[in-house]
């Protein structure tokens, strides 16, 4: 369970699109969560990367470490 609080701005027009369209204002919240969380998971992974470089490798060490050589 999530308890979130919105300002009055998004919490209205959140409010108005679940009266246009007949769906709870949850749906539209876990739709979007869904579309996005992909997303931001990314970013933060990238910018955890940049912050943090792993060890460079050369294109044979990769192919060794995927256990692609024959």
């Amino acid at each position: 369970m999530v308890s979130l609080r919105l300002g009055k701005k998004l919490e209205d027009r959140l409010e108005q699109l679940a009266e246009w369209t007949g769906r709870t204002k949850t749906y539209y919240i876990r739709l979007l969560l869904e579309e996005h969380l992909d997303e931001l998971e990314d970013r933060y992974i990238a910018e955890q990367r940049l912050e943090t470089p792993a060890p460079r490798l050369s294109s044979d060490e990769m192919r060794q470490e995927l256990g692609l050589d024959h």
